[in-house]
């Protein structure tokens, strides 16, 4: 039976894991920190619980056919509940509010801009089309050639390869606001939407026309179910076991190095950072030098604060997005002149509004994301700093005091993400899905100077988010059981 070594235990690893136990080999998973689940990881303090990393469940068809693969259902580890509203977006004048239907989305925009809901209906139904190319054709490709793009499906599409999402949904839509809607899921690929295709419209059909949903009990309970489902396949898992060293000899993987022992294997697959993991190398195995990491646009960091409020909230959802400032301000702040944003849009999530088990009784768990740019000097004063600017914007636009309600605060930043996950600058989110680096462009899943190395996750094919993370794993899997049965 042939080893497998899996460094990192986040969704892609897992998933990688599962795929490759079920065709029969023998898979072991090494983590460095003391609970799976990568960047994914849970939180648990005075009887509050908060998702540390994902915290949207988009795409559920992703996650469907993944446990469908090993004759499973989602339902047989969690449950799910569709949100309703989807999210709300709070304006410095307005707050928009995304209902769980597409009816109802389009009479929150005629609200805002008459006649918007019939270029609406287009927008997504052309999203969906893409969808479909996306997720049945595109992403299902390991990377390996650019003639992997071209199909039928793709040839008909390619001029939304050339032109980008801003461009499409400014030439359709007025109002700043409406604006400001579309452009936010392409957000989840790490890039600008004036630097990201507008092939990429099937992310507005993931949030309108799929829906936004929430696992009872939080996105770690996915965690578990998959941790669940690679024990039953015989996976095993070794956590605070930490990869000092990726073992090669004479030009092939043959194991790692771990709290100063010797594993061997006959494949060796990295679901850690990328850069880190080449880094494990002797030098001259290493395929990517310093200066093309560099060069490279790479998704935001975040600060985050995880808060035990001793209230229930007033004025806010599930999901709660603050675009009451400038948005290309802050665009340019992370992606073009790197500097800690002077007014930045942030993100709050409140599990415990839906799930009374995120919670104590009375309680509210609040979940804060502030987009910044990788790479920046991080110290508790600024978080601290950050926090205050944060609270005082969420008070005024909720129109509530809560300071005094605030039992206890986390944070967690750049310095913690190059800490516990070894990312690259302290990235959050991987490599952005820029068109320079889609598909064939992005780091490659097997290693070009050793044989039998392989990585998946964010920073590889297809790119960041959870459920490319679980296609990537299936991606990784399928070019190891492919070398194994020429």
């Amino acid at each position: 039976m042939k080893k497998v070594i899996v460094i990192g235990s986040g969704f892609s690893s897992l998933s990688a894991s599962c795929y490759l136990a079920k065709a029969g080999y023998d898979v072991a998973v090494f983590e460095k920190n003391s609970s799976v689940g990568g960047r994914a990881r849970q939180l648990k303090k005075q009887g509050f619980t908060f998702d540390m990393g994902p915290s949207w469940y988009w795409m559920p068809d992703i996650f469907d056919k993944f446990f469908a693969h090993f004759d499973k259902k989602t339902s047989d580890y969690y449950a799910l509940d569709k949100l309703s509203p989807a999210y709300q977006i709070f304006f410095a004048d307005d707050v928009i509010t995304i209902g769980d239907s597409i009816d109802k989305i389009c009479l929150e925009f005629e609200r805002i801009e008459t006649g918007s809901s019939k270029y609406l209906r287009q927008f997504i139904s052309e999203a969906q089309e893409n969808y479909s190319i996306a997720i049945n054709k595109v992403v299902l490709k390991p990377g390996i050639s650019p003639f992997e793009l071209v199909t039928k499906d793709t040839i008909l599409k390619v001029d939304q390869f050339f032109k980008t999402i801003s461009g499409v949904v400014r030439k359709k839509f007025k109002n700043p606001k409406l604006v400001s809607t579309l452009e936010f899921p392409v957000l989840f690929l790490g890039a600008k939407p004036n630097n990201t295709p507008s092939f990429y419209s099937f992310m507005n059909y993931a949030d309108f026309g799929l829906g936004t949903w929430h696992p009872q009990g939080g996105m770690y309970e996915v965690v578990k179910a998959m941790t669940s489902l690679a024990i039953e396949l015989g996976v095993t898992l070794f956590t605070d076991h930490e990869v000092n060293k990726i073992i090669a000899a004479d030009s092939h993987a043959i194991g790692i190095e771990s709290n100063g022992a010797i594993f061997k294997s006959d494949y060796v697959i990295s679901g850690a950072d990328y850069h880190h993991s080449e880094t494990l190398l002797d030098t001259q195995y290493r395929q990517y030098k310093e200066d093309y990491w560099s060069k490279k646009t790479f998704a935001p960091s975040s600060l985050l604060f995880y808060i035990g409020f001793n209230t229930k909230l007033k004025n806010i959802e599930h999901h709660n997005l603050f675009f009451d400032t400038d948005f290309e301000n802050h665009a340019k702040e992370i992606y073009d002149n790197p500097q800690w944003p002077s007014d930045p849009l942030f993100y709050a999530n409140f599990p415990s509004v839906t799930d009374v088990t995120m919670a104590p009784e009375g309680c509210e768990a609040g979940f804060f994301l502030v987009p910044i740019a990788p790479g920046l000097d991080d110290n508790e004063q600024l978080r601290a700093q950050y926090l205050d600017l944060i609270m005082a914007r969420f008070q005024q636009r909720t129109n509530q005091q809560i300071f005094d309600n605030i039992l206890f605060c986390e944070s967690f930043c750049v310095n913690d993400f190059i800490e516990d996950y070894n990312s690259y600058k302290g990235n959050a989110y991987g490599m952005a899905n820029t068109l320079s680096q889609t598909a064939f462009l992005r780091p490659k899943l097997q290693s070009k100077k050793v044989e039998n190395l392989f990585f998946t996750g964010q920073l590889t094919v297809p790119g960041p988010g959870v459920p490319p993370a679980l296609i990537s794993g299936k991606l990784v899997s399928d070019l190891i059981i492919k070398q194994n049965e020429l």
